[in-house]
């Protein structure tokens, strides 16, 4: 099949799903395609209607194999800003993202949508891969300062030109990209951004330790793939689980590593693994995670009641006549998983579109070398080798209503960590 035929292809599949859970006529679903294939003909893509766009979108987040939270998937607020033009425009609409969906405290599940890739040319990207993000700097004799997930990227905007405080909780800039042009950074408003500091009641010491995260987790370097039209630039959020802070940001030797700090105000033997130091230190450290959250008036959910409520959304969308597809080894949580009903359960991990994926990162020094350059770092659309190597799923043409592969569900080497919607 040629790229006509295969985003035909995938076209109808999207608009008789999507239109039958609309509670279209199937006289208006064959009327829009013959308008799809108009279109296609005459341009090689399509462009969708904020109603596909809308509910194309929460398909996505109804699909994502490795979210536990997908109970609210109906009811993500969708921003169009696929008009947005320049890179200034495109900040500004990332901002407007944050405002509505931080909601002081009271998180909203939104995503916004910018331009679409058309054939080679990327459309828009956001560099980052979240709109909100701490930097990470490493010194020579091994001091870490921030977040050492974030150190690459950090680097990448000191190339460009940005300078950080170097503490352990700097905001790094928004970095955009449009139409495969050189990427410009913007500074994110610290105003913008709500963080909660976190504060632990029964443990002496603990407020010393001088934590704090943000409130909202938007992820921003997903691709979203809707009827064949691919959304480079799509950041979406939803609100955070408890251990996604408690357990990985704060407890992993390669994030902040604070489970031994913690433990020595617990006044806990370090001396051996099996004092289960850790264990005990892993819960304080999350304990003090949801009661912060909770005291500023943050939304936030604890992994039982997410566990929970992904019950009841595996419930509602059997009486719905959908199978729940799931990535097993990322429902259960970081901490204690078999204490809930996922632990205990199979899941089917096939691919079904719409659906986020993860892709090549556009950046690197070679490539922040050539856009410093005015030379195009990104070239847009990937062969199959050059996809391959970056170890993106090399896609088939859809044949039916679900595709079975790589994606980031699937745990690619190399791909961010946590739940697309956190």
């Amino acid at each position: 099949m040629d790229d006509r035929s295969i985003l035909l292809a995938e076209a109808e599949l999207f608009i008789r799903r999507c239109y039958a859970e609309l509670e279209r006529t199937e006289e208006e679903a064959e009327l829009r395609l013959k308008e799809i294939v108009r279109e296609i003909e005459a341009s090689g893509t399509y462009t969708h209607t904020y109603d596909e766009l809308r509910h194309g979108a929460r398909m996505a987040w109804r699909n994502s194999n490795r979210c536990i939270g997908r109970l609210p998937w109906d009811s993500l607020h969708v921003i169009d800003k696929r008009e947005a033009g320049t890179e200034e425009e495109i900040a500004e609409a990332l901002i407007e993202h944050l405002d509505y969906a931080t909601n002081g405290g009271r998180i909203r599940p939104t995503i916004t949508i910018l331009k679409p890739e058309r054939g080679e040319r990327p459309g828009a990207r956001v560099w980052n891969e979240q709109l909100i993000r701490y930097a990470g700097y490493g010194g020579e004799d091994g001091e870490r300062i921030g977040d050492p997930a974030s150190l690459e990227f950090t680097q990448v905007c000191e190339r460009l030109g940005w300078r950080g405080e170097r503490t352990d909780y700097d905001v790094l800039p928004l970095v955009i990209q449009l139409d495969g042009g050189a990427p410009k950074w913007f500074e994110l408003p610290r105003e913008k951004v709500l963080e909660v500091e976190i504060r632990h009641a029964g443990l002496p010491g603990f407020d010393e330790l001088g934590l704090r995260w943000y409130a909202v987790p938007a992820v921003s370097g997903m691709r979203l793939e809707i009827g064949g039209i691919r959304y480079g630039g799509a950041p979406f959020n939803g609100w955070y689980m408890g251990t996604e802070i408690g357990a990985r940001n704060f407890a992993d030797e390669g994030r902040y590593d604070k489970l031994p700090a913690v433990a020595d105000l617990m006044g806990l033997d370090r001396s051996r693994r099996s004092t289960l130091w850790q264990d005990r230190a892993l819960v304080e450290l999350n304990v003090a995670v949801l009661e912060s959250y909770r005291a500023a008036g943050v939304s936030m959910i604890d992994h039982h009641t997410a566990a929970a409520q992904f019950e009841t959304f595996e419930r509602r969308e059997k009486e719905a006549g959908r199978d729940v597809t799931g990535n097993w080894a990322w429902l259960i949580p970081p901490m204690s998983p078999a204490t809930t009903h996922v632990f205990h359960k199979r899941y089917d991990n096939t691919i079904v579109k719409p659906n986020f994926f993860y892709g090549k990162k556009p950046y690197g020094a070679a490539a922040v070398s050539a856009s410093t350059a005015g030379v195009c770092p990104v070239t847009g659309a990937k062969s199959e080798e050059s996809a391959a190597a970056a170890g993106e799923p090399r896609e088939q043409p859809e044949t039916r209503e679900t595709l079975r592969g790589r994606s980031a569900h699937s745990g690619a080497a190399g791909a961010p960590s946590g739940c697309p919607f956190h």
